[in-house]
């Protein structure tokens, strides 16, 4: 019994050096190969980090700054702060940014025109993408369009607005307006930069504060924290989407979204049914939408006989109706 005990104890140990040579073995090669494994999941080899594969950089702030051919006094440390908060916020935030060089390809010609032919300085374009991001957008206080603009102001100035029709999501319309209410704003202010300011304040409220500091100049008041914000938020989209190589976005012309051309059809009569209108110029109802977004229903009553222009576009930009 003894010398059975004695060979299994022999056996024993043999089996367990056994297996902790194997296991070594097995780490030593398992290792490597995890780690190759890892280096190319993260795209690094060994000696590398992800640091040296991504880099978030202080950004150098750009020279001679303006807006609408006023200058920003960058010499001002609150300033170059508040310059330098939203340049970097603005930049790293890539996804939003590409998104609106996309979307200005696209929009930006028509509202160049507009701001030209009303006299109000090409900048201003950038007032309407930190207001909506180029899109119909809809605020919590029913601002509407590209231009945010509240019901009451839109009939203010001249825009239809009911259940039927509602020229706030009018594109070139409502960037009328909104030129009317600027000019306005800098015959009061004597100031492009407080009439952008003003946009968002409303003029009373810019107004109000400018005696209430004793103070002339949009950079010398100390607002809240939105329209504190504002003009460096504008100047900021102005800088990157003017120099994108300079901050890191790498694009063709063919990546961007395209403006589609169209035709205007003269309306002036009643249309009961817009799908069926649509079907007619060889589109859907969707693509009638897309480019009208400011008639609101599938009909237009028009008991007025008033003249509409709808648009549509041009043969072969969509696919064939099915």
């Amino acid at each position: 019994m003894n010398i059975l005990k004695k060979a299994l104890l022999v056996v024993g140990l043999i089996t367990v050096c056994g297996v902790s040579i194997n296991a070594v073995q097995q780490d030593e090669d398992g290792g490597a190969t995890n780690e190759r494994r890892n280096n190319d999941i993260s795209g690094t080899s060994s000696n590398k980090s992800v640091a040296d594969s991504y880099r978030i950089e202080a950004l150098p702030m750009p020279e001679n700054l303006s807006f609408a051919g006023e200058s920003v006094p960058l010499e001002d440390p609150d300033v170059y702060e508040r310059m330098d908060r939203e340049l970097l916020v603005n930049t790293y935030w890539q996804s939003n940014a590409l998104l609106l060089m996309k979307r200005a390809h696209k929009y930006f010609p028509l509202i160049e025109k507009v701001l030209r032919e009303e006299g109000v300085p090409e900048d201003f374009k950038y007032l309407a993408v930190i207001e909506s991001g180029l899109t119909q957008a809809v605020s919590p206080a029913r601002a509407i369009g590209f231009w945010q603009i509240l019901e009451s102001t839109g009939k203010e100035y001249g825009l239809e607005i009911n259940d039927n029709v509602d020229e706030r999501y009018h594109i070139e319309k409502s960037t009328r307006v909104a030129c009317d209410y600027l000019k306005k704003a800098k015959a009061r202010f004597g100031s492009w930069t407080l009439a952008a300011a003003s946009y968002n304040a409303g003029q009373y409220g810019i107004d109000k504060q400018l005696e209430r500091q004793k103070v002339s100049d949009y950079y010398d008041l100390l607002l809240g924290e939105e329209t504190g914000r504002y003009v460096f938020r504008i100047l900021a989209l102005k800088e990157i989407m003017t120099h994108p190589e300079k901050y890191g976005f790498n694009f063709d012309e063919d990546d961007l979204y395209q403006p589609i051309p169209v035709n205007k059809v003269k309306v002036d009569t009643v249309v009961k049914d817009f799908p069926d209108f649509a079907e007619k110029f060889g589109i859907n109802y969707k693509i009638l939408k897309v480019h009208n977004p400011w008639l609101r229903d599938d009909h237009l009553k028009n008991a007025s006989r008033k003249t509409y222009y709808i648009e549509i576009p041009e043969e072969g930009y969509y696919p064939p109706v099915k």
